[in-house]
């Protein structure tokens, strides 16, 4: 699923890439850019989630699973600066 996720994004950068080339108007390269950041934050949300049910909410020993959660804590704080 996050390699299908990450091929479209792909997709998607690279026609901003032809559009810009092209010079196409500004709300139509804004409308791709807000595409692929949806995309983006859609993959991202993916992620967390898939790591908080496997390495926090399943996972047995308590040190771990707080250093887990620690690491997951740190990438949403960086990403939302």
């Amino acid at each position: 699923m996050l390699l299908t996720r990450l091929k479209k994004i792909q997709g998607q950068s690279t026609a901003l890439e032809k559009m810009l080339n092209r010079e196409h108007e500004c709300a139509e390269i804004l409308q791709q850019l807000a595409a692929i950041r949806g995309a983006v934050n859609g993959m991202m949300l993916q992620v967390i989630q898939g790591h908080l049910t496997d390495h926090v909410v399943k996972e047995p020993d308590e040190t771990q699973r707080e250093a887990d959660l620690e690491t997951v804590m740190q990438v949403i704080k960086s990403y939302l600066k």
